[in-house]
C-alpha cells in the first residue's frame, strides 16, 4: 500500500486565497487511510525572501527538510502548493527518473522572471536545476526526462524552458496511450507524477486558486495515469493544488480527486 504525505503548504501559493490549501489537503487526508497517512505540522507564519527573489523562503526551506525527514518509498504527496514536489525529489535518486508535470501552468519561472516571486510558479524550474540556489535541484532532472501535460497558461518567461521538455496537450490524452509512449521514449525505469488539479477543467474541478478553461476530464487523467503505470512503476506522486472555497465546494470536488488518488496509489 501507498504511504500518504499530507503537507498543507501554502507558502508557496502566489494567490490572494492561498491558505485554503491548507483546507484542501485537510478534505483530502479525511479520505485517506488512516493507517497509512502523515499529516505535517505545517507552520502558519509566511517567512521571509531572506534576500532572494523568492517570497516566503525561510518556511518553504523549513518545509522542505520536514518532508525530508517524512519521506517513504512509494510516497504520495498531498498538497498544498505544487513546490513540495521539489523537496520530495531532492530526496530520491534521479538518474532513472522519469517525470510527468499535469498543470495549467508549466511552473518555469525563475526568481528572475517570475511576476510573483511566489516558489509553485518556480517548481518545475527548480527541479531542472535552475533558479534559485538554495531551492534548485542538484544536479537537476534533464530536460528529456521531464513531459509537461495539459499546460496552457503560460507566460513569456516559461516559452524557452517549456521548449526543451516533452509535452502533451490536453488534446492528446484523448489517447490514453500518448503519454505512456511518451515516458517510454524518455528511457528511464521510474517515473514520478506530479497532478496539479488545475490540469482539470473548471467544469469539473471548481476548487482551485486560478481556473484555466478547456482543461482535461478525470476520466482522461486516470486513463492516462494507469498507462503509464503499465509501462513504468511509479517512484511516487503528488497531488497538489486543492483550494475550495467552502466544506461544500470541497464535498463537490472531492470525487474527483479521488480518482485521481486511486490512479497514483
Amino acid at each position: 500500500m501507498a504511504e500518504f504525505l499530507v503537507v498543507p503548504q501554502w507558502q508557496g501559493s502566489p494567490s490572494a486565497r492561498a491558505m485554503l490549501l491548507v483546507d484542501g489537503a485537510s478534505a483530502i487526508a479525511g479520505d485517506l487511510p488512516r493507517r497509512a497517512t502523515t499529516v505535517l505540522d505545517i507552520p502558519l507564519e509566511a517567512g521571509e525572501s531572506l534576500g532572494t527573489g523568492v517570497h516566503r523562503l525561510s518556511s518553504v526551506q523549513r518545509i522542505r527538510t520536514m518532508i525530508a525527514d517524512a519521506m517513504a518509498p512509494d510516497t504520495v504527496l498531498i498538497g498544498g502548493d505544487c513546490s513540495i514536489t521539489v523537496a520530495a525529489l531532492d530526496t530520491l535518486e534521479r538518474d532513472d527518473l522519469a517525470l510527468v508535470w499535469f498543470d495549467a501552468h508549466p511552473d518555469l519561472h525563475t526568481d528572475a522572471s517570475s511576476p510573483s516571486g511566489a516558489f509553485s510558479g518556480m517548481a518545475l524550474r527548480a527541479i531542472l536545476g535552475e533558479g534559485e540556489p538554495q531551492l534548485a535541484l542538484t544536479p537537476g532532472l534533464s530536460p528529456e526526462r521531464v513531459i509537461s501535460v495539459g499546460a496552457r497558461v503560460i507566460d513569456a518567461g516559461e516559452e524557452e524552458p517549456l521548449a526543451r521538455l516533452g509535452r502533451l496537450d490536453i488534446r492528446d490524452l484523448d489517447d490514453p496511450g500518448a503519454l505512456a509512449a511518451a515516458v517510454a521514449r524518455t528511457g528511464a525505469s521510474r517515473v514520478w507524477i506530479h497532478i496539479d488539479v488545475d490540469v482539470l477543467d473548471p467544469a469539473e474541478m471548481a476548487g482551485v486558486s486560478s481556473a484555466a478553461p478547456f482543461g482535461a476530464s478525470p476520466a482522461a487523467v486516470v486513463a492516462a495515469i494507469r498507462a503509464v503505470r503499465d509501462v513504468m512503476p511509479l517512484a511516487g506522486a503528488t497531488i497538489a493544488g486543492f483550494a475550495p472555497r467552502s466544506p461544500a465546494d470541497a464535498v463537490d470536488d472531492l470525487g474527483a480527486i479521488l480518482r485521481l488518488v486511486g490512479a497514483v496509489a
